[in-house]
């Protein structure tokens, strides 16, 4: 296919083209008793081009639960992929734009990109019927790529405008371990969850990034243009200080939501920590933005010489404690964190179902890993009550019994997709 041709099917799959496929890649299924509410967040109808295994697919759903069973290598965590970059930023396995580009058999890696990738979506939200697309095409010289967005086929200035209809929130395998590992995977989660309520966090994350890398080049390459340093560090107090105010608001939420507990799943207590965040507990945010600015001065020389900054939001961490077992989450059992972290997602649905009128779709990779069948059951019946329409996977159908007759069942098997 050429460059052309790539930007083409793009363009016809972002604009809410329904392209031709076969019996074998399309499916679809009814749950009896689904509510068909509108006002719910949900999607009805998922198309992917060329998008990992899937060189097309067409599934259509209902709202309530979403199961996936097959075997691993079938393309089910590719489908919550897809629908997880419904939503702003890189997805749950924050890829390469390049890396999800279908590869077909005698392909190179260069050839896959210029045929681009599609994800398109009808969903249901709170305004109404909403058509939805991104994907891949190559940049007008070739020289580069970028991520297009169409919503009701008019082009988005950028892929944040997504924030401001579409919330989605996933677990994944990889997520399993993290109070155990680094405050980097905790900041992104917690970010996420931030979106949830305010679309405009997204955004404000993405300026900070960006003026903190534009600030460690230039300290790196020992340009020392107070001018241009101290623009960027008045962008990075200001957005620095927006971020930390609305975790620590997040936190404030989701703490007193999880004390409460939800059936079998443990009680969570929440808390943020770092330099910012005790400013803003003694001071106003515009006091806490002019320390900021006088600290990055202050440390430019120990910041060249480590790279990045040594304060700033970007710094921060989140600490969850288990209340039952009055222990930090960190040093509980890998059974006890799963737990913990399956609560936290059920309260902050609760929460943003409050907040934005409909729960944010929840991605459930591999979801019975590590929970027992009390806390599985308890798990299903909370998302039927919360109307969410959660995504679910597994090796094995029989795992999710207790949904049977209330939620679409696919099998997956080698990028195929079949009705239970």
């Amino acid at each position: 296919m050429s460059r052309t041709a790539g930007t083409q099917v793009l363009r016809e799959a972002t604009s809410g083209f329904v392209p031709e496929v076969s019996v074998a890649a399309t499916a679809s299924s009814t749950a009896p008793g689904v509510d068909e509410s509108p006002t719910r967040l949900a999607v009805r109808q998922l198309r992917l081009t060329g998008f990992r295994c899937y060189a097309t697919l067409r599934l259509d759903t209902q709202p309530g639960c979403v199961v996936l069973s097959g075997a691993n290598g079938a393309g089910k965590t590719n489908i919550l992929e897809a629908v997880s970059l419904l939503a702003p930023g890189r997805g749950l396995r924050r890829a390469k734009l390049d890396e999800m580009a279908r590869r077909n058999t005698g392909e190179t890696a260069e050839q896959a990109v210029a045929n681009g990738w599609a994800v398109a979506a009808q969903l249901d939200t709170a305004t109404g019927p909403m058509a939805v697309g991104t994907g891949l095409e190559p940049t007008v010289s070739g020289n580069g790529l970028r991520r297009v967005v169409r919503i009701d086929g008019t082009p988005a200035p950028s892929q944040l405008a997504l924030g401001q209809h579409i919330a989605a929130v996933w677990l994944t395998p990889q997520l399993d371990r993290i109070f155990a590992e680094g405050a980097g995977g905790r900041r992104r989660f917690l970010d996420r969850m931030v979106a949830g309520f305010d679309p405009e966090h997204a955004g404000r994350a993405a300026a900070y990034d960006n003026a903190l890398r534009q600030r460690a080049r230039l300290l790196g390459e020992g340009k020392n243009d107070n001018a241009w340093l101290g623009a960027l560090e008045d962008t990075m107090a200001r957005y620095g200080v927006a971020l930390a105010v609305a975790r620590r608001e997040m936190v404030a939420r989701l703490d007193q939501a999880s004390r409460l507990g939800v059936g079998p799943f443990p009680r969570g207590a929440l808390a943020l920590i770092g330099v910012v965040e005790t400013w803003l507990d003694t001071m106003a945010a515009v006091d806490a933005e002019e320390a900021l600015r006088d600290a990055l001065s202050v440390s430019r020389r120990q910041d060249a010489e480590s790279g990045g900054a040594a304060i700033g939001p970007h710094r921060s961490d989140l600490l969850v404690t288990h209340l039952d077992r009055n222990r930090p989450a960190a040093e509980c059992s890998t059974g006890e964190q799963k737990a913990l972290l399956v609560a936290l997602v059920l309260a902050h649905a609760r929460l943003v179902s409050i907040a934005r009128g409909a729960p944010p779709l929840l991605l459930l990779d591999e979801i019975a890993a590590h929970l027992d069948r009390r806390k599985l059951a308890a798990l299903f019946e909370e998302l039927l009550a919360l109307g969410a329409q959660a995504w679910l996977t597994g090796t094995e159908a029989e795992t999710f019994a207790p949904l049977m007759g209330r939620a679409q069942f696919f099998k997956v098997e080698e990028a195929t997709l079949t009705p239970m």
